[in-house]
């Protein structure tokens, strides 16, 4: 197959598989969903969605947040690591919202990657599921599997983004990087596929003999 008929195929396999995409960390707007994210840097979101219930009675809107200390933070965000600089940014970004947002979330790229622990993959999923903007969030789990199925040849996520966004249709980027992130999960792990064992890798490469060698920087 050539790279975009691979693409093709994955898109309508992924349709078939995943028809429904729920955002699979716990939250009830644009704050928490930002924070949420946030803390699933390096964390499983099984173990965000543990701790945010404890760290939303604390505080819930970045009103509430910004009155906290870090350290009070810190230690309901623990489990999920580097609690130290993630309970200072919470704190810090929630500051800004309410004194330049006015307590909102700012719906621009720009305006969230500004803000003290977002970075680029963060701001994308906040825009893509809070504010339904076309976004494709790239983790190292979508880069490992887009260049197992030959979608990229990318050497970190930048490259990889850049790559898929070139090959899917804008309106499917929301839905789609939630489907590869479950059908990874499932299917294509880390250990569980080295790319010659999972339905997608085997069909795209159905006569690949040895595992691909993955790309990062």
């Amino acid at each position: 197959m050539l790279k975009q008929e691979r693409a093709n195929y994955v898109r309508k396999r992924l349709d078939e598989l995943y028809p429904e995409t729920p955002i699979p960390l716990d939250h009830t707007d644009a704050y928490t969903l930002l924070v949420a994210v946030l803390l699933s840097a390096q964390c499983t979101d099984k173990r965000v969605n543990e701790v945010t219930p404890a760290l939303w009675k604390l505080a819930n809107n970045p009103f509430d947040m910004a009155c906290k200390k870090p350290i009070a933070v810190e230690k309901i965000i623990k489990p999920c690591g580097l609690s130290p600089r993630k309970s200072r940014a919470i704190v810090e970004l929630s500051n800004i919202l309410v004194d330049q947002y006015n307590g909102e979330v700012p719906e621009s790229f720009e305006a969230l990657e500004a803000l003290p622990g977002v970075g680029h993959k963060t701001a994308s999923v906040v825009m893509s599921q809070a504010f339904n903007v076309p976004a494709f969030p790239v983790d190292t789990h979508i880069h490992r599997l887009a260049q197992r199925w030959g979608l990229t040849k990318g050497k970190n996520v930048i490259q990889t983004e850049r790559d898929l966004k070139k090959l899917f249709p804008v309106a499917s980027w929301n839905k789609l990087h939630l489907q590869i992130i479950f059908y990874g999960r499932e299917y294509c792990t880390a250990r569980g596929c080295n790319g010659l064992l999972c339905e997608i890798c085997r069909s795209c490469y159905p006569n690949r003999k040895t595992a691909p060698t993955i790309n990062s920087a």
